[in-house]
């Protein structure tokens, strides 16, 4: 993979050398003081175009200020490596797998291999008398006392019958009918195999737009319907900007079911201690806190009796969310035995046992009237829910629904997503949820109209963006845009892909009869950042500072980030500031972290508590100096009277008396808890170009370069975003150009090995220019928002975008994802 820039001297932001990991940052610029260019750089692709080639691509670009002089401080907008990544690269990480607790037993599960059927017996008998088996359970064995919460995205939610062990029924293959625990893990796999189970097959239903059918298999017959809800957004009069158009596009996406595929699998290590009613629970998850209460409703124990740790998380994106059954059975059967329990999902489990993500189908259509205006947008779309319904079942269609009309003016909005249940197995949030469905849908109609207009995709885009006056800007479907500048950022992205030369290059390419060429752009918006979080600074007597959050970092570098901003705002060196999280006993109360919010309503409560510990700070320091607190400056660490740099106190002088000689009417120590929840989301947003090439004898797509502007608010660490942008156009390019999750009309998952679902890989990215503006947020202290999901929200409708521009000629309006080169070539060799 190459990572391409355009650098812009005089001025860098160098990152210290030993930083650099193959994508390292160079430079960061501002037009302005609202907005600012980070850069990254892979001098692998210019070492292979020989120095030359290398010294000019460095050289060349556009002057500017960097964001250090506008938004950076001492560690705030500062490239520092990540803090985690030293245990993680010697082999010094420890992940549940890793967790080892004397007594330990080992549990492997039994699993339907129907989509659909109804469960005639279990035998256990042969497991039981099994070598090294302890107890098999069933599901007379794992009667839950409570089922757990979830988000409710409706009023009148439809929910199936919770359980942990099928007893009755299953409805998608890989559902759980017993548990073998045994003393090792080998011995429970064994004895998972002398189970028999005896099924009804009844018909499977695999398709959400026929389960809606009247006449369809009911997969949960209690509901009556396969329906779990409908949920509609819009404003304005629909019909009547439609009546009036001049032109309609009409569009039909099918987006298909994806793996969210971590690195590491599921995993989890209960240990129920019976003396005093403690249950400790050592779980792969992005959220402590929902799992505690998760499990409190399940096996009916108080919260304050349940620990629960996340170790080092491999990866998540959305899918370690959920609350699975797996957990909760687990922790059911520490409880019974007295005994620890440990269970790790082999690959192939995940694949049929963690939620998967997308799996929409929308038709869509958009009204412009004589110029070129958007008038209306309507959509109706279909949510795949599979079998189940999970913690957050229902936010990917929330995203949808709310945010389909983009980065673009309607007057009339009418958005509506419908989740039905399947004989699969469920999805849930899958890295983006609802935005890279949403994002292709608009994208594809904004081309789609531009090619029947005759206009270029650009032109047609400034006519509609929403106007940076236009902010705070209501969509109609229940947000309010914060801040935006869509047309700058379009005219980075523009500018870094040498859009009107490669439009050229098309021209004469296609003049000539030779190979297909396709340009591809996508704006997008990222909202991020709802909800509340927790945050807590303590200042011990030493002066070393102790940081909490109720954010739950399963990858992203929460750990090197918040302790950026608690340096920055205490004045203290950043190697004394320890941050700690994961585990309910050491923070009590969080959200913990998903949807790209954690540094914006975590970070923002981080600073509250900081800005509180610095006030006391100053009061103790005053004190000390026998003058007032508004004289007191803080700065390197110390204390001094403004114009005084003589008379100074250190960090450590003031903790140690905020404990031992606290001012007079001041409570001992130094410490803060604090709480943020904004006023409302932060939207980040984008713009992505797509060059591709287009092979007519194979059908492979070629993606000679993608270029990604992105602006997330204020940079805390350019380099961490870097990596978060990156990761996210990988799955992005993943899912427009390779992956997909098929099963056969009985339920049967035909993709679910290496074998058959491909993922990307790193030698398989194409050259990447990464540039970033920045619009800071007025809603948070920080400035700051998402950027987490925008790689994998922008980068498949630009993609889709180029493949189709490139197939224009041949007649082709649409294409679904994933663009595999079987695919195309099928559709070549058809003209």
């Amino acid at each position: 993979m190459a990572i391409n820039k355009v650098s812009s001297p005089p001025k860098y932001l160098h990152l210290h050398p030993s930083a650099s990991a193959g994508a390292a940052v160079e430079g960061i610029r501002s037009e302005g003081t609202r907005r600012g260019t980070i850069r990254a750089h892979a001098r692998r692709r210019a070492r292979r175009a020989g120095p030359s080639a290398a010294a000019s691509t460095i050289a060349s670009g556009r002057e500017g200020r960097t964001l250090a002089e506008t938004h950076a401080g001492r560690y705030i907008g500062q490239p520092i490596r990540r803090f985690e990544d030293r245990a993680l690269i010697t082999g010094a990480g420890r992940y549940v797998d890793d967790v080892q607790v004397p007594g330990m037993l080992h549990m492997a599960f039994v699993r339907s291999p129907y989509a659909h059927a109804g469960v005639r017996a279990v035998d256990a008998t042969a497991a039981a008398a099994a070598p090294g088996v302890v107890r098999v359970l069933t599901a007379v064995d794992a009667a839950p006392q409570g089922r757990p919460p979830v988000n409710q995205i409706v009023p009148d939610l439809r929910l199936p019958p919770f359980w942990l062990l099928a007893g009755e029924r299953v409805t998608a293959v890989g559902q759980p009918v017993a548990a073998v625990v045994a003393a090792s893990r080998a011995q429970a796999d064994d004895a998972a195999e002398l189970v028999a189970a005896h099924y009804e097959p009844l018909p499977a239903i695999v398709d959400a737009k026929a389960a809606m059918q009247p006449g369809a298999p009911l997969v949960h017959p209690q509901l009556g319907s396969n329906v779990a809800f409908t949920l509609r957004r819009g404003a304005g009069d629909v019909a009547a900007a439609f009546a009036r158009a001049a032109h309609v596009t009409r569009l039909a996406i099918a987006h298909a079911r994806v793996a969210p595929f971590p690195l590491e699998p599921r995993g989890v290590v209960a240990s129920f201690d019976a003396t005093c009613g403690d249950m400790t629970l050592w779980d792969s998850t992005q959220s402590v806190f929902r799992v505690r209460t998760a499990l409190a409703a399940v096996l009916g124990l108080p919260e304050p009796r349940i620990r629960v740790v996340a170790p080092d998380v491999g990866g998540s994106f959305g899918a370690k969310g959920s609350i699975y059954r797996e957990e909760m059975i687990v922790a059911l059967a520490s409880r019974l035995l007295g005994r620890p329990v440990k269970w790790i999902a082999t690959r192939s489990e995940d694949f049929l046992a963690l939620s998967h993500g997308r799996g929409m189908h929308t038709e869509a259509e958009l009204a412009l009237d004589a110029g070129g205006r958007f008038l209306a947008l309507r959509v109706r779309n279909v949510l795949d829910l599979g079998a189940d319904y999970l913690l957050n079942s229902g936010g990917p269609a929330l995203r949808f629904t709310t945010m389909v009309p983009g980065c673009y003016r309607f007057e009339a909005v009418d958005a509506e997503t419908v989740g039905v249940f399947t004989t699969t197995p469920p999805t849930a949030p899958y890295r983006g949820a609802g935005r890279p469905e949403a994002t292709l849908t608009i994208e594809r109609l904004v081309d789609t109209a531009a090619r029947e207009l005759s206009i270029d995709p650009v032109e047609l885009r400034r006519r509609n963006f929403i106007r940076p006056k236009d902010f705070p800007y209501p969509t109609g479907t229940g947000l309010v845009y914060d801040s935006g500048r869509y047309e700058h950022t379009l005219d980075v992205a523009l500018q870094a892909a040498d859009y009107a030369n490669v439009r050229r290059e098309q021209s004469a390419l296609a003049a000539g009869g030779g190979e297909l060429l396709g340009v591809g752009v996508a704006a997008f918006v990222e909202p991020s950042g709802g909800g509340w979080e927790s945050g807590a600074v303590w200042v011990a007597q030493s002066g070393q500072v102790i940081v909490h959050t109720g954010a739950t970092p399963h990858g992203q570098g929460h750990v090197t980030t918040f302790a950026q901003i608690v340096a920055e705002r205490l004045g203290v060196d950043i190697a004394s500031v320890t941050v700690r999280c994961n585990d309910t006993a050491v923070v009590p109360v969080g959200a913990g972290s998903g949807g790209s919010r954690s540094l914006t309503v975590a970070g923002s409560a981080l600073v509250r508590a900081s800005d509180e510990v610095l006030a006391k700070a100053k009061r103790v320091a005053a004190h000390l100096l026998e003058a007032s607190p508004q004289d007191v400056v803080a700065a390197d660490g110390r204390f001094y009277l403004a114009g005084m740099h003589d008379r100074a106190v250190t960090w450590t002088d003031v903790a140690r008396a905020a404990y031992v000689d606290p001012p007079p009417g001041e409570m001992p120590g130094l410490e803060a808890s604090a709480f943020f929840q904004g006023a409302g989301e932060t939207f980040g947003f984008g713009c992505y170009v797509a060059i591709v090439r287009v092979d007519r004898d194979s059908g492979e797509v070629r993606l000679e370069r993608l270029v990604a502007v992105d602006d997330c608010g204020v940079v805390v660490n350019p380099l961490l975003v870097t990596g978060q942008v990156l990761g996210g156009i990988a799955q992005g390019l993943g899912q427009a150009l390779l992956e997909v999750l098929r099963f056969d009309e009985h339920g049967q998952l035909l993709t679910g090995t290496l074998m058959d679902y491909a993922v990307p890989v790193a030698a398989s990215m194409p050259p990447i220019h990464l540039d970033h503006t920045v619009t800071p947020s007025p809603l948070n202290p920080l400035g700051t928002k998402g950027v987490g999901e925008s790689g994998s929200t922008g980068a498949p409708p630009a993609v889709a975008n180029a493949v189709v521009d490139a197939l224009a000629p041949l007649g082709i309006r649409h294409l679904d994802l994933p663009l595999t080169s079987e695919k195309i070539w099928q559709i070549l060799s058809s003209r």
